[in-house]
């Protein structure tokens, strides 16, 4: 019997295009869409890209027909409001910034995507990430960048252990953007140029700070004030929520020098405003920590850590406790670190695993 792939499509490119491709290698392919976040206000042709619409639902059923195999829609809006919209809103009013397409593929899509497997005798799961799998001499599985670098996923995957990656193919791991395109193109699917989503998908306008609001009570917010160092008051604001540690804009104040946010201090409503130069941190501690081996919670490494998406990985050491806490201590001073974002562990292009920020270590 051919083995049996069930391949999570959100109507993009990138997914319609992986279950062509597993199609056309004679895999039994099955296509779920995940109905995620409510339909959004704005109409589709003013949006730049969409994710989870009743449109990009209907441009992956097309892609289905198209390479002829099943197509269905499972609603998860409840467990993504709990788990991914409520985390989102409760880390800013906590100030704390969150990644919710890090907890989306924790909390969500792989672990909705493997029980829904399960029930249809599926034998893999495969999504149109930009990441690799390998499997080594160890006979262990190994997480790797993708081929496209500037396209790279793997910094949203650190969560998957053994026990997924022996289950889950990441069929454009090994193809670029451009690659992917063309290859829609050919097949002729109809998502072959449509745009990338931007935002996150259930705050497609971008303003995240009134997202918070409309989903909180007036008395979580923690309206204050803007400090400096020595606790002298700079401005007020309209609360923690707004705010995030880096952040240049927005702060309000009239100043001779550029000035960020140092810290977030929530109870009290305090922000904590410095020079570019006080943001400088020499480690983290980083809490939840997955690990893609278990065994690599054996002492001391030499890792590489992307505390944000976007940033490039730094040289540092790491060491796991058995609470699943991290301590990682930059090789040099390093750039301001952001509770509540992923940080993912590297070596050379392997994914070692992650946690999520706890708090800078100073000095």
């Amino acid at each position: 019997m051919k083995p049996r792939v069930l391949v999570a499509m959100s109507g993009g490119v990138d997914s319609s295009v992986a279950a062509a491709l597993l199609r056309e290698q004679d895999y039994d392919v099955v296509g779920v869409a995940m109905r995620l976040a409510p339909e959004p206000a704005t109409p589709i042709a003013k949006r730049r890209g969409t994710c989870c619409s009743h449109d990009d639902f209907e441009d992956a059923r097309r892609v289905a027909e198209r390479m002829d195999f099943p197509f269905y829609v499972i609603d998860l809006r409840a467990d993504f409001a709990a788990r991914v919209v409520d985390n989102f809103v409760s880390e800013y009013l906590a100030g704390r910034t969150p990644n919710p397409c890090v907890m989306c593929n924790r909390e969500i899509k792989f672990d909705r995507l493997w029980s829904r497997a399960r029930a249809l005798n599926a034998d893999y799961v495969a999504t149109g990430h930009y990441a690799r799998i390998e499997q080594g001499a160890d006979r262990r599985f190994h997480l790797l960048r993708a081929a496209d670098d500037a396209k790279d996923q793997s910094y949203f995957l650190f969560t998957l252990g053994q026990r997924e990656l022996s289950r889950t193919i990441f069929p454009l791991g090994a193809m670029t953007k451009s690659e992917v395109r063309a290859r829609a193109r050919a097949l002729g699917l109809a998502t072959a140029d449509k745009p990338e989503s931007q935002e996150i998908c259930f705050v497609p306008d971008g303003d995240y700070a009134s997202f918070v609001e409309r989903r909180s009570d007036r008395a979580q917010l923690r309206p204050g004030s803007i400090i400096d160092g020595e606790g002298k008051r700079l401005a007020d604001h309209a609360g923690v929520h707004r705010f995030t540690v880096g952040q240049r804009r927005g702060l309000g104040i009239a100043s001779g020098e550029r000035l960020y946010v140092r810290e977030i201090r929530a109870e009290s409503g305090e922000v904590v405003a410095g020079r570019r130069d006080q943001l400088d941190s020499r480690g983290l501690i980083a809490n939840r920590v997955s690990l893609v081996d278990d065994s690599l919670m054996d002492g001391e490494l030499s890792v590489e850590v992307k505390i944000r998406y976007r940033h490039r990985a730094i040289p540092a050491t790491m060491r796991v406790d058995s609470a699943h806490r991290a301590e990682i201590r930059f090789a040099s001073s390093g750039p301001a670190v952001t509770p509540g974002q992923a940080c993912v562990f590297y070596r050379g292009d392997e994914v070692l695993g992650g946690g999520f920020i706890e708090r800078a270590i100073e000095g």
